[in-house]
């Protein structure tokens, strides 16, 4: 679907002024604010790449909308539902549309199971029978490019990159709508990156899914990403269309984080460093005008 399409449907996913505030653990200190009056939303069959630097934010804003971190004020709205402060019981039912993708596939996997019953879990706490589930487990090792022997396999017999995909193939069991993908591709290697990536590409293009897609890099996000969101320490600092804000970014944090890609060739990476030197010394210049005038 395009950016327009999804535009004009109705949003899946929207939050609304969302502030994530922990407990500080000194006594009487005040509690450390995570998250700043974040707005975003997603349309059905798009994808938002949210990126930003380790500590951003942005892991805090996935865990969020998935019901693990907690949410201070404001909105998140699933599908028209409030589900900012749902039960468990609620999140219980909001599983079969609202999935996760971690970072790390083998932490994310019970290593004591087989993939097969890895797949069928989610079946079967959703009341699904053998035979139906046996089924569906088989049509998800097919949808990721996995051989069906791969039921009565453990992950530590695959790699890293077929680990990812059995994790996606999980997170695909019950037919969600929206996937958050929590840097699903930083553990893997470029070329197994690449590969990952035209799968969940592929997988949107045949199931219509949304991704909520989390990465520090730019270049990721804008393979995988209709529209891209820039967290800097807890805030959105700049949101619009991937081509743009990928490309051709306003924001000078945005600005840093694309001069911080690497690329392959020696004399862009280069000439990109020198760059990052001179917007970090130009911005430190007029931070200190300012401090001046002040």
């Amino acid at each position: 679907m395009s950016t327009m399409e999804a535009e004009e449907s109705a949003p899946l996913l929207t939050v609304e002024n969302l502030v994530v505030e922990y407990p500080s653990k000194k006594f009487r200190a005040k509690p450390f604010r995570a998250l700043t009056d974040i707005n975003i939303s997603i349309g059905q069959g798009e994808t938002l790449g949210l990126v930003g630097e380790s500590g951003s934010g942005k892991t805090t804003l996935g865990r969020a909308v998935l019901g693990l971190a907690p949410v201070t004020d404001g909105r998140i709205t699933f599908e028209g539902r409030d589900i900012s402060h749902a039960t468990r019981k609620q999140r219980r039912t909001l599983s079969r549309d609202l999935q996760v993708v971690f970072q790390d596939p083998y932490t994310s996997l019970n290593p004591a199971l087989e993939i097969g019953a890895i797949l069928a879990e989610p079946l079967g706490v959703q009341g699904l029978e053998q035979t139906a589930a046996r089924k569906r487990v088989k049509e998800l090792l097919d949808q990721v490019g996995l051989p069906s022997d791969a039921i009565h396999r453990l992950p530590r017999e695959f790699s890293g990159g077929q680990r990812q995909r059995v994790a996606i193939a999980r997170a695909l069991a019950l037919s969600p709508k929206l996937i958050v993908c929590d840097e699903p591709v930083s553990a893997l290697d470029l070329s197994t990156q690449a590969r990952v990536l035209d799968l969940f590409l592929q997988i949107q293009k045949d199931t219509g899914v949304s991704y909520l897609f989390v990465s520090h890099d730019l270049d990721v996000v804008r393979h995988i990403s209709h529209r891209v969101a820039v967290m800097y320490h807890g805030e959105i600092v700049e949101q619009g269309p991937a081509a743009v804000v990928t490309r051709d970014p306003e924001h000078p944090y945005t600005q840093r984080l694309l001069l911080a890609s690497p690329v392959p060739d020696p004399d862009r990476q280069e000439q990109r460093r020198a760059d990052r030197h001179r917007l970090l010394d130009s911005q430190r210049h007029q931070h200190e005008q300012a401090g001046a005038v002040a």
